[in-house]
């Protein structure tokens, strides 16, 4: 069990028979005069990837979902599926795009990572902090561009958008931050 006081964005609860994460808390007073604060939650179903609304007591008890983390390697993608192996029992599994929500931005082939499952179900997947993606089309880079040159826009091999400095190119293999989607660096050249 844990107090919704305690909860915090990315943790995952059972509520009414379901699994769902939190997206989103505020902490308000209900008004003037009234001392007694609650707290406002937006919860993303695990399954369907519906999001509801709920306010709560500061003080209510929920029950914490039982949450298993595993070695994973992606696989490939097959259209809205996307196809993982667990690297202790090499078991291979799909989850569907919607599970894995924006996730399948950063998922490129061979890449290891944590598999979320719940009673032997994956429900999910957690991505390491920086992974490394291939550019399949920028602009092209003009003599004279630095690395302080300024940035422009490339499109990543898994469809992604960042923003990269001037001198990368097509090919080239970049490092990109999987929380903020922001380039960190370049890791080899086309």
């Amino acid at each position: 069990m844990i107090s919704t006081g305690e909860m915090k964005k990315g943790q995952t609860i059972e509520l009414e028979g379901k699994l769902y994460t939190v997206v989103e808390y505020t902490l308000f007073k209900l008004g003037k005069g009234n001392s007694e604060a609650r707290i406002r939650m937006k919860f993303r179903n695990v399954r369907s990837g519906e999001v509801i609304e709920r306010s709560f007591h500061t003080d209510l008890r929920l029950p914490r979902a039982n949450l298993e983390r595993r070695t994973a390697q992606f696989l490939y993608s097959d259209g809205d599926l996307f196809h993982f192996m667990d690297s202790q029992s090499f078991e291979q599994f799909p989850l569907e795009r919607l599970t894995l929500g924006d996730a399948v931005n950063y998922l490129s082939e061979g890449l290891s990572l944590q598999l979320v499952v719940h009673k032997e179900q994956p429900i999910g997947v957690e991505l390491p902090i920086n992974v490394d993606i291939k550019i399949a089309e920028t602009g092209p880079a003009y003599r004279g561009d630095t690395a302080s040159g300024g940035n422009k826009p490339a499109t990543m091999v898994t469809g992604l958008v960042v923003q990269v400095p001037m001198f990368l190119d097509t090919g080239d293999t970049v490092r990109v931050d999987t929380r903020t989607g922001g380039y960190v660096e370049r890791v080899s050249a086309g």
